[in-house]
């Protein structure tokens, strides 16, 4: 494993979660039967997330001929759902916050067993009959199952038997999980300062573009088949935002792998500006 502390992969398991946990918190049962009220755009945001957005990381890594450790890094990001900071953005741009909601719980359920098979179709492909082994083997992926899923549904009973306690503990653990990532990023910049730049010149441009596409797509869709303007919002931030927190998880704790943690890192502090952007843009042309 290559430049990476053992502060940051011993750090990363409780991080990921405490912040999985809060997203169950804000989670409730209504937010899985919600797809009854937005069957269209439940399937349409999923079909975002879990086809298009693999397609468009394949598309990513074919035009800008990434290595591949990179491509292997890209796919695993598209593989990861929206997370809790998809919600914040969709707020501030006047989204379907309850949309939001429950794209995040079905995705983040369906992650689960759909984001192993994504990572080692990757394998396979990138490898091009190479010696490298599958990287998510079935012990990994029950971890990823464990991360994911087990933490949410602690919240969730939380959130269901002490409604008080989860409405306190909302607001800080959803404060937490956006310091742990700045901190997860901040800490392999000041360790990998020469990596992370030289990153940046090599994928900056293919995670920028896979990022406003990401967006655009996840806009655009919802809109041509005539769903309402704040659903395409929500749909666009939970296609656009990932959780690079479980991204850079999977690459560093169960792929060993600092490279493959690289395009999560990048286009982690990428989001943050182009969501900001697209959100300033949205609200300034909304329609009275």
């Amino acid at each position: 494993m290559q430049g990476t502390t053992s502060i940051v992969t011993n750090l990363l398991p409780m991080s990921l979660a405490i912040i999985m946990f809060g997203l169950g918190l804000s989670l409730k049962v209504q937010d899985f039967t919600r797809i009854i009220q937005y069957p269209k755009s439940i399937i349409v945001g999923l079909s975002c997330q879990m086809l298009i957005l693999p397609l468009l990381g394949l598309l990513i890594c074919e035009l800008f001929k990434l290595p591949f450790e990179s491509s292997i890094g890209v796919m695993i990001l598209a593989a990861s759902p929206g997370g809790i900071t998809a919600n914040l953005f969709s707020h501030l741009a006047g989204g379907n916050i309850a949309l939001n909601l429950t794209l995040t719980a079905v995705n983040s359920v369906l992650a689960a067993f759909s984001l192993p098979i994504i990572v080692n179709l990757a394998f396979a492909y990138f490898s091009s009959g190479s010696d490298v082994e599958i990287g998510l083997q079935f012990s990994k992926t029950v971890e990823v199952f464990a991360i994911v899923l087990i933490p949410v549904a602690l919240g969730m009973l939380i959130h269901k038997w002490k409604p008080v306690l989860s409405l306190k503990a909302e607001k800080p653990v959803k404060i937490f999980s956006f310091v742990v990532l700045v901190v997860i990023i901040v800490g392999s910049i000041l360790q990998q300062k020469e990596q992370l730049a030289t990153s940046f010149s090599q994928i900056g441009g293919a995670m920028l573009l896979f990022n406003i596409l990401s967006m655009a797509v996840g806009y655009a869709i919802p809109l041509i088949l005539k769903s309402d303007r704040s659903e395409a919002i929500a749909i666009s931030m939970e296609v656009g935002i990932h959780n690079g927190t479980l991204a850079i998880y999977i690459a560093l704790n169960l792929l060993n792998s600092f490279p493959f943690a690289l395009p999560a890192a990048v286009y982690s502090i990428l989001m943050f500006f182009t969501a900001g952007i697209f959100s300033f843009y949205l609200l300034k042309t909304k329609k009275s």
